[in-house]
């Protein structure tokens, strides 16, 4: 080998040997710390055990929906007339393919798709609704022995009590949340009939629609809604309001709501001495529908409604839970106060109609 040739091949050697023990010597190099001693309390990682655990129970009896509309004719779609598509949750409560989910995720469905845990694929129809609510049901054929999760009993649900929300946000499959019950109160849309929504921080995404919202018992206590704008929180059926509209949907596909037709308001300070009270308790009726149960029954305007039914109602959404939960056609006791004087009367209780929502 002549010696110009020997010269580049010990170049090449050198260069190869630096490269080798720079990579070496920056293996040896570390830019972070570990320490392997440094665990959690034990009682942190038995919780954090715990929820880990309660996830991979619920998750079997979670299912995803995926919905087709109809296009629309609407200027604004990027592609009028093709058919829409989006997706939402649900769950499992009954072995033979009873599905709960919301009236949003499956309203105006040309076909549904539910996708089980295990992969598995089922045609879905949609078998009751109440958009009121926004509460649905659907149900799946073919398929038995499946996973579901017991309803709880939400009015026992505490503020500060820890929840998981489970769903598919996005798409993304099999997502958990975790958080605390905020509050329990009026939800975000005005024609819910009074009943006390579950209000939370477990995060509520688009796709989580319809999903379980789970105590630390694996119980769901409510299904996951709607979100406020921001993100920040989230609403929840709560799950007795579930356990009294599912028979309705299963039997007659709607829920037929209690309706009084007047419109209400609270008292004021103000207002005592010109309806003659001694104290703003009691629901004002603002005014009477003419030809409805109230008006019918005798009530009138300037009324204060002290009591239906046997229920004091001490504030409007009293009056509009009590009225909204009374089965259409029953005759009720309405007790007033009419300018300071208290009367009774008998009222029927109508049955509401979606175009009144301003009223109740």
């Amino acid at each position: 080998m002549s010696r110009s040739r020997r010269s580049v091949l010990a170049v090449v050697l050198t260069l190869v040997l630096a490269v080798f023990v720079g990579a070496a010597g920056a293996q040896d190099v570390k830019y972070w710390r570990e320490d392997s001693t440094i665990t959690p309390a034990p009682e942190l990682i038995r919780f954090n055990d715990l929820l880990a655990d309660l996830a991979d129970k619920l998750k079997p009896a979670l299912v995803h929906v995926r919905v087709r509309r109809a296009g629309g004719r609407d200027a604004e779609e990027t592609n009028p007339g093709e058919p829409r598509r989006s997706t939402g949750s649900g769950f499992l409560i009954d072995p033979n393919g009873l599905i709960v989910t919301n009236a949003h995720v499956v309203e105006d469905s040309d076909s549904l798709q539910v996708r089980l845990s295990d992969g598995r694929r089922f045609s879905g129809r949609v078998i009751g609704q109440d958009d009121r609510v926004d509460l649905a049901l659907v149900r799946i054929e073919g398929a038995t022995n499946l996973p579901t999760l017991p309803l709880g009993d939400s009015n026992r649900l505490r503020v500060g009590e820890f929840v998981m929300a489970l769903g598919h946000p996005f798409g993304l499959e099999q997502s958990v949340s975790f958080g605390i019950v905020s509050r329990k109160g009026a939800p975000l849309t005005v024609a819910a009939p009074g009943f006390d929504f579950i209000q939370t921080d477990a995060a509520i995404n688009p796709g989580n629609s319809g999903g379980p919202l789970v105590n630390m018992a694996g119980q769901v206590v409510g299904v996951n809604s709607m979100a406020a704008r921001n993100g920040s929180i989230g609403f929840a059926i709560p799950s007795n309001l579930v356990k009294l509209l599912v028979p309705q949907l299963v039997d007659k596909g709607k829920v037929e709501w209690g309706w009084l037709g007047v419109s209400i308001a609270e008292i004021g300070d103000d207002d005592l001495g010109r309806l003659k009270l001694r104290e703003a308790k009691g629901v004002l009726v603002k005014g009477v529908m003419p030809g409805e149960p109230a008006d019918q029954g005798g009530v009138r305007a300037e009324d204060v409604i002290i009591a239906l039914d046997g229920t004091p109602m001490d504030a409007p959404r009293d009056l509009q839970r009590v009225v909204s939960s009374t089965p259409v056609g029953k005759r009720v006791r309405v007790v007033v106060l009419r300018a300071g004087e208290q009367k009774e009367m008998d009222v029927t209780i109508g049955r509401y109609k979606e175009r009144e929502k301003s009223t109740r």
